[in-house]
């Protein structure tokens, strides 16, 4: 069967994605840890959107991985929509969730250049606490906050701000309406860091798009309620 690639977010990393074990339907889960995050702290950090998908493509080749289905998670949604646009033979099935495709981020909590100048200001183990407290409808009060913000923490410095400058140089606009693979557009209806206008427009601009949106759920929706999100995927995946 074809294996389920899961690819994180700003500061998140492969752990985050353990209660996801059997929302494939049986296919293999590969869960990615992408430069200078996760279990790949101790890596530089790259600076672009772009860098971080060929990272991806280049790493799944590695390990004789050459067709899959594809799961990305807020930055990590924006790494897979670049990963479809130079493979796009490669990717089987396609779940965006908790992205958009503007970078900028309109509406997020905190504008990048405030979340750039706190990060400088604070240090990465605050700055890590605190972001990963907005993932959550209920914050720091969340069953799954402090799996999360144990994640963040490895983070340094340099993996933060890179990771910001990435995400605030980048558009995905152009690609979407060249997306054929069939997708799924997932969103939590109290996420804080993409408002509804990035969801709609991938959800409207892909043209084999469908869409699930989880209520009473923030940024880490699959954290938050977990036996949505896995059914969610496994129906997905397994049509």
């Amino acid at each position: 069967m074809t294996p389920v690639v899961f690819v994180h977010g700003f500061m998140g990393g492969s752990r985050q994605w353990q209660g996801q074990a059997g929302s494939a339907a049986g296919h293999e889960i590969i869960s990615l840890d992408l430069p200078g995050f996760g279990e790949n702290a101790h890596l530089d950090a790259l600076d672009s959107i772009a860098g971080y998908a060929d990272w991806a493509l280049d790493e799944l080749s590695a390990r004789g991985i050459n067709r899959f289905n594809l799961v990305g998670h807020s930055m990590g949604g924006m790494v897979v929509q670049e990963m479809v646009a130079r493979a796009p033979e490669r990717i089987e099935r396609l779940v965006l969730y908790g992205t958009g495709a503007t970078g900028i981020l309109p509406g997020r909590f905190e504008t990048i250049g405030t979340s750039k100048r706190r990060a400088l200001a604070d240090g990465p183990q605050v700055t890590a606490r605190r972001i990963a407290a907005t993932w959550f409808f209920e914050r720091e009060n969340a069953a799954g906050y402090e799996g999360c913000a144990a994640i963040a923490e490895k983070c340094r410095l340099p993996a933060m701000l890179n990771g910001l400058d990435a995400m605030e140089d980048w558009s995905g606009v152009k690609h979407l309406e060249n997306i054929e693979t069939k997708t799924l557009v997932i969103w939590g209806d109290h996420d804080r860091t993409y408002p509804w206008c990035q969801t709609e427009q991938l959800w409207q601009s892909i043209s084999n798009a469908n869409l699930l949106v989880m209520p009473g759920c923030a940024h880490a929706a699959h954290l938050e309620k977990p036996w949505l999100f896995n059914g969610v995927l496994e129906d997905f995946f397994s049509i």
